[in-house]
């Protein structure tokens, strides 16, 4: 290929989602123009998604090494050690541009893309978590996209046989019009069965399985790497279509070939299709590759190159045999009825070559195409949050009805049962479900012919990282952390989402530097390295020339090991008679908090102070309580506040409680607040003197506040003369209806 076989595409580079500068650099690297399938591959491979050219010079910040990681970031999905010669792949990655425009194939071809990256690990998928972000729960497009996503992760997990077991759900304005739908995946291996995605050697031929490739999907990495806008239905195209029944298939013949040993490298075909999945594999191995995009198998006819390479049709793996083991791989596919064509061979010439109808169509370096170029900023706060931040909220004022303010909270349906949304989904399939959804602050997955289980958990606060992106950001892996330690499960590590707006607004730059920080020194404190992760940016609706974005959103996904679990917790009360202990300190602010947000209409103050060093106490010792079998009920504090946290116990385990909190702290801060580093544990009243020495030898502050039984919730502020009683009955109706009518 020479510089005069192309014209200039500089004034379309934009249509490849390149921009000039990045064009001029394509020329300056290839010493010539590129032609337009060149041009958009390298859109593809340089857009956010593929290319992290916003986020990646950031991730240096990351620990990603320790004792218990097995694969870091790098590969389709991270693996860490539980022990007994066990791993577990777990990874999250979004799916919200397509959930925004197609919201059950969007959602659906989110779970169907996730579970791909772990069996291509050589791990079975057991277990799914979503975190759901929806703006306005009164309004119909709301109901609509909740509705629509909740049918397509039910539709999809349910299918194909894999247990959806927790997750997250956020109704804010911020998400109105781009929601939020982030899939988080975990599945089982033996080390021995680690795959990675990579080509081998010279002359390795290159396998495509799985369904035909469609038009379906074309140009989906560009789409999620620009802003929403009333023009984005017309990108539904770019929304891929899903087959859960064809993925079953693929998911068990691509396990059997990895336990076979008849396959050098696994990849799925994910964003920018087979583009992506091959030049990544041929980048890892260091090599070449030249593939004939006429023997892909297409399910269209008169399909060409450009949506040959960049369509993202669903349920396609690229897999790599051992030399010599080919036909062994064919005949092993070929059972599971799959479509399974050579379309190239591992080259050493160090190029992405591709052929189409006997002509070189595509001659790109393999570097050039995973090396996207990096940008970096200095980031600059919004001066309208700092304001809100630094907001005086000496002058807000205490309502006269805090039992009204409980029940207020309780029906947000950020904090309300999701009940109805779990529901719909398969959460027992495969029978390794120990605690179901909604009955802990983690799920709990059995490893069977062991005693071990698997504990998970998703979470955020995008209130506390719009106010403070590096505690906000910090916070949600502290919180991810405690969750595990409320079920018995010891904190291993993370894969993490980023979703924020367009990194090239300085602000939103500033919230995605200052979250990446925090999340690194969260990790480091509580020994939770990351393994990988996805990030979704331009999460922003330009609506008649006014630009929204979503509150920065950092979701943090954790797994962690239990030893044993039959010794685990769950938040409900179980009995009257318990002693209820506070383990951290009462709280005594309302800055950032849902109930300033809920009854104020304000988000405003500072984020609570996060102590990392006291989280690990708290963790640590609600660990020791649960594991020495001194409780078997433990629930963090999070929105809502610690009166949130002890009604949830209550309604969960149908008994009440009565405490005093006795300190000079605002009333509403007490109750409302939403200070870090704090669980509640209900322990039997013969067994209290022994938690409260294991307690005191580690460390860990902590309150008794009452005892459970009745059959309502009565907490008394004595020094502020203050008491709210409201019957169990009341709170249940609170929070359980509010979502049911979003769903009906």
């Amino acid at each position: 290929m020479t510089a005069t076989l192309y014209p200039s595409l500089r004034d379309r580079a934009a249509t490849f989602g390149l921009s000039d500068s990045e064009y001029d650099l394509l020329v300056e690297r290839i010493e010539r123009h590129p032609n337009a399938l060149e041009a958009a591959i390298v859109g593809a491979m340089w857009s956010e998604h593929c290319g992290y050219k916003n986020s990646r010079p950031l991730f240096k910040a990351f620990p990603t090494e320790g004792p218990q990681v097995l694969q870091g970031p790098g590969e389709n999905a991270g693996v860490v050690d539980i022990g007994d010669g066990w791993g577990v792949a777990f990874k999250m990655e979004s799916h919200n541009h397509p959930s925004a425009v197609e919201p059950v194939q969007g959602a659906a071809t989110g779970v169907g893309g996730i579970l791909r990256d772990i069996f291509a690990m050589g791990a079975r998928p057991f277990a799914v978590l979503d975190s759901l972000r929806f703006g306005d729960p009164t309004s119909p497009r709301t109901k609509f996209l909740v509705n629509g996503v909740v049918e397509g992760i039910s539709h999809y997990g349910n299918a194909i046989g894999v247990p959806t077991v927790g997750g997250e759900v956020t109704f804010h304005p911020s998400y109105q019009e781009n929601p939020l739908v982030n899939v988080m995946a975990l599945g089982l291996l033996r080390h021995e069965d680690l795959a990675k995605g990579t080509m081998g050697e010279v002359g390795n031929v290159i396998v495509y399985v799985g369904s035909k490739t469609g038009r379906d999907g074309l140009g989906g990495a560009v789409f999620a790497s620009a802003d929403l806008s009333d023009a984005s239905q017309a990108d539904r195209p770019a929304v891929q279509v899903g087959d859960p029944f064809m993925e079953k298939l693929l998911l068990e013949a691509t396990l059997e070939a990895i336990e076979s040993g008849v396959v050098a490298g696994v990849q799925d075909m994910g964003a920018a299709g087979l583009v992506s999945s091959t030049c990544e594999m041929a980048y890892r191995a260091g090599l070449g590759i030249t593939m004939n995009l006429d023997d892909v198998p297409t399910r269209e006819t008169g399909m060409v190159p450009m949506e040959l390479c960049l369509s993202e049709s669903q349920e396609r793996m690229i897999l790599v045999p051992v030399p010599g083991r080919e036909q062994e791989l064919y005949d092993l596919l070929a059972k599971w009825e799959l479509d399974v064509v050579k379309i190239g061979q591992v080259e050493e010439h160090h190029n992405y070559r591709l052929t189409w109808k006997g002509e070189v169509v595509c001659d790109l370096p393999v570097d050039l195409l995973n090396e996207a170029p990096k940008y970096t900023r200095e980031g600059v706060e919004s001066e309208a949050i700092r304001a809100a931040r630094e907001r005086d909220l000496s002058g807000v004022a205490v309502p006269a009805d805090l039992g009204a303010v409980l029940l207020q909270l309780l029906s947000h349906p950020t904090i309300a049962s999701k009940r109805p949304i779990f529901e719909r989904y398969d959460q027992q399939v495969m029978t390794n479900t120990v605690v179901l959804p909604g009955a802990a602050d983690a799920a709990v997955m059995r490893v069977k012919g062991s005693r071990m289980g698997v504990a998970a958990t998703s979470d955020c606060n995008p209130r506390f990282v719009q106010l403070d992106p590096y505690t906000g950001a910090a916070a949600a892996v502290a919180e991810a952390a405690r969750n595990l330690a409320c079920v018995g499960a010891t904190p291993l590590a993370i894969t993490d989402n980023l979703n924020f707006g367009n990194p090239h607004r300085l602000d939103v730059y500033y919230q995605l530097q200052q979250a990446v920080q925090g999340i690194g020194d969260a990790c480091r404190a509580l020994n939770t390295p990351v393994t990988g992760g996805n990030v979704s940016l331009y999460n922003q609706y330009v609506e008649e020339g006014r630009t929204v974005a979503i509150h920065p959103t950092p979701t943090i996904g954790m797994v962690g090991v239990l030893p044993d679990i039959s010794k685990r917790a769950t938040l409900g009360l179980k009995a009257a008679g318990q002693a209820v202990y506070l383990l951290g300190d009462l709280g005594d602010s309302i800055g950032a908090s849902q109930y300033l947000e809920t009854v104020h209409g304000l988000e405003a103050g500072h984020v609570p102070p996060l102590d990392l060093a006291l989280e690990q106490k708290v963790i640590d010792g609600t660990l020791a309580l649960i594991r020495a079998g001194l409780t078997n009920t433990a629930h963090d504090c999070a929105e809502g506040g610690l009166a949130v946290t002890l009604a949830e116990m209550a309604i969960a385990g149908n008994v009440g409680l009565s405490v005093t909190l006795d300190t000079d702290a605002r009333p509403d801060a007490l109750l409302y607040g939403e200070a870090h580093s704090r669980v509640v544990v209900a322990i039997d009243s013969d067994h209290s003197a022994a938690a409260e020495r294991q307690l005191a030898d580690l460390g860990v502050p902590f309150t008794r506040l009452g005892e459970s039984g009745g059959d309502s919730v009565t907490i008394s502020l004595p020094r502020q003369n203050v008491q709210l009683s409201v019957n169990l009955s009341a709170l249940r109706d609170a929070y359980e209806e509010p979502l049911k009518a979003v769903l009906a």
